[in-house]
């Protein structure tokens, strides 16, 4: 028995560096992997604060290489010395702001709304309509997916300029809509299936509605799937350009439209660009990090039956 126990314990001495480098390999690839992803929100940073000559050469790192300066954020009347002047530029950003927000918050409500109610009613109830059952219904609003946004683009002009729904929010909070329907849909179904049915039968045995089973006994449950599903449709939408570019001129304008708009004869004001990116990115990372374990158990939900 004693040889058995030191025979072990050496066996495990050996295994102590081995378990040590390899979990130096994966925290090295993982901080590899990370530097590359955050790279770009870096590079929109620092190009903020940069001059022309300095986004030319290609400087990064700020204090040696070059010299930030105010130049991205005094472009759209956002700097320190100009925060408290009269600038129409300012003006016109907070509007592009304040449209990107109705859209890009209106569109993810409505479809996590009605995207919930559309999964639930597929995850308990079956349906026939002709030879499509509840697997084929769920495949077409999935195969929505699959028409590229420049097909629709002739059939969506011609009906907006019918209906009046140019140049409008309510037209954009409407396509948004049903563009992020079938992904909130394919998330919301999966997280519904995941949840035993007893509950709902319980609950009917206590006299509530299908409803009334719905609203307070599934939906607190579902509730990290819906978050997840609300913040894959907030990016989504509030990165849309081709639609807004499409369907708006002048009043119902998006961020992402004035930020592509940064061009003129002389070449692309890159700071300006810089700066209006990082001010689209600012919303959606405060609230990733604050709904960040909602997302999480979101994207989990399912996974183990």
């Amino acid at each position: 028995m004693s040889k058995q126990i030191f025979f072990d314990s050496k066996n495990d001495a050996a295994f102590r560096p081995k378990k040590f480098l390899g979990k130096t390999v994966i925290y090295f690839i993982l901080i590899f992997w990370a530097i590359i992803c955050l790279f770009p929100i870096y590079w929109t940073v620092t190009t903020t604060f940069k001059a022309a000559p300095d986004v030319m050469k290609g400087n990064l790192i700020p204090w040696w290489d070059f010299r930030p300066k105010w130049l991205g954020l005094k472009s759209l009347g956002l700097s320190p010395d100009r925060i408290f002047v009269e600038s129409t530029v300012r003006e016109e950003f907070l509007k592009r702001f304040y449209n990107s927000m109705i859209a890009a918050l209106g569109s993810s409500t409505l479809a996590v709304l009605l995207g919930s109610c559309t999964a639930y009613g597929l995850s308990r109830f079956k349906y026939r309509f002709g030879f499509m059952r509840n697997s084929d219904i769920s495949f077409f609003f999935l195969s929505q997916l699959i028409l590229p946004p420049v097909v629709l683009a002739l059939p969506f002009l011609v009906l907006y300029k019918e209906l009046a729904l140019l140049d409008t929010r309510i037209g954009l909070i409407a396509l948004y809509t049903l563009t992020v329907l079938p992904i909130v849909i394919w998330i919301m179904k999966d997280q519904f299936s995941s949840i035993p049915t007893e509950l709902e039968e319980a609950a009917l045995v206590d006299g509530l509605s299908i409803w009334g089973a719905f609203l307070t006994i599934i939906m607190p449950i579902a509730l990290p799937g819906m978050v997840a599903a609300f913040i894959i449709s907030l990016v989504l939408t509030w990165n849309e350009y081709f639609f807004a570019a499409l369907l708006t001129s002048s009043y119902a304008k998006t961020l992402p439209v004035m930020v592509a708009s940064q061009t003129g004869s002389q070449g692309i004001s890159w700071w300006s660009m810089a700066a209006l990116s990082l001010a689209a990115i600012l919303p959606l990372i405060i609230i990733a990090i604050i709904l960040e374990r909602y997302i999480i158990k979101g994207m989990a939900a399912g996974a183990v039956k």
